[in-house]
């Protein structure tokens, strides 16, 4: 190992030592009383996001492989908050980062990855693996390949991983082991992290992913067929893929539910009332499903908690989810499902 590699790592793991864990913050649904809700709240991560996990193990996992080293262009195909935490890091590093990202990524994901100095090149969707394989060869550098690495770049059986800090902060609470986690997929990397630590320290809880629209993964859970794809991309950024990403690991699966999208972003917004702050879409569909899931164990009568993530903050969206305008223009109507979680917050059951 190189001394500037080395010093890599040690950057890294500096980094992370100064960095607390995220806040497990508790929803409180008057209506539930025997059942409690949980939000791993990762926007608090310093490039505001899950990803930054994500970043930190492929980063870690390319220096320890030497496929990164002193001068390398790290290159990603990302929908934005990965490119964000991996500018970060790469800056950390000194290292030249190029993200190639859908059209139509937000402006403020691309401004965050130039704030970090990293490069946009905004492509066709179907189009970024082709184009970020393309630039690592003409720059003999690495692609980073998030939807390939990133099930097996962090360790699934401990070392702080995201599960392990859940369990963690779930320790002293009335129901610490939760009957539920509720996980959508991007890459599929957190799902399968979260699913194998469950079976390494045999524990009871199950895992349910939560799928939006257009996106195969639901579909690839039911049907097994892993040549699924679709012409069109996710309109929830950070989750739901085109195709099935080597990543994303069904076996460890327990349960899916697809969120149509209206719901997603109309419980996105339904949620900045309840935590006094903005979420991203992402989470709406992650609430949602959880939603789904108490209002079944109220129905049958039963015990326990129930644990999601908030990934990312709103304010990567403003000009987009939080824009009446916007909505419209895309033909979003999110007034009947607001009713609806209004309903379920005074009576626990959504319908």
């Amino acid at each position: 190992m190189s001394d500037w590699v080395h010093r890599a790592i040690q950057k890294i793991n500096a980094d992370f030592a100064r960095s607390a864990d995220t806040h497990l913050i508790k929803l409180e649904l008057p209506a539930c009383d025997d059942i409690d809700l949980y939000l791993k709240d990762e926007s608090t991560h310093p490039t505001g996001s899950l990803k930054h996990r994500l970043a930190r193990s492929l980063f870690l996992y390319g220096l320890c492989n030497g496929w990164i080293k002193e001068g390398t262009t790290v290159i990603e195909s990302s929908s934005g908050s990965t490119a964000v935490s991996e500018a970060y890091f790469a800056r950390l590093l000194g290292v030249p980062f190029i993200a190639v990202i859908p059209k139509g990524t937000s402006k403020e994901k691309v401004g965050q990855i130039e704030f970090y100095g990293g490069t946009c090149q905004l492509v066709e969707p179907s189009l970024i693996y082709d184009e970020s394989r393309r630039f690592a060869a003409e720059l003999n550098g690495h692609y980073m390949d998030q939807f390939t690495y990133a099930e097996r770049a962090t360790d699934w059986r401990g070392n702080n991983n995201i599960a392990e800090s859940i369990y963690s902060q779930m320790a002293l609470e009335r129901f610490d082991t939760p009957r539920w986690v509720i996980m959508s997929a991007g890459t599929g990397g957190t799902s399968a992290t979260i699913g194998r630590y469950l079976r390494y320290e045999c524990k009871p809880t199950q895992l349910c992913l939560a799928d939006c629209e257009r996106s195969v993964f639901f579909d690839y859970y039911e049907t097994g067929n892993r040549h699924l794809t679709l012409d069109k991309p996710s309109r929830i950024e950070g989750i739901g893929r085109p195709r099935v990403e080597a990543s994303f690991i069904p076996s460890l699966i327990d349960d899916a539910v697809r969120v149509r999208d209206s719901d997603s972003l109309a419980t996105m917004r339904f949620a900045e009332a309840l935590l006094n702050k903005k979420c991203g879409g992402s989470t709406g569909t992650n609430l949602y499903a959880a939603f789904q899931k108490i209002s079944d164990m109220k129905q049958k009568g039963e015990k326990g908690s129930v644990v999601t993530l908030l990934c990312d903050s709103g304010d990567r969206y403003l000009d987009t989810y939080y824009n009446d305008q916007w909505l419209a223009e895309q033909g979003f109507d999110i007034s009947s499902c607001t009713q609806k979680l209004r309903t379920f917050y005074e009576t626990g059951i959504l319908k």
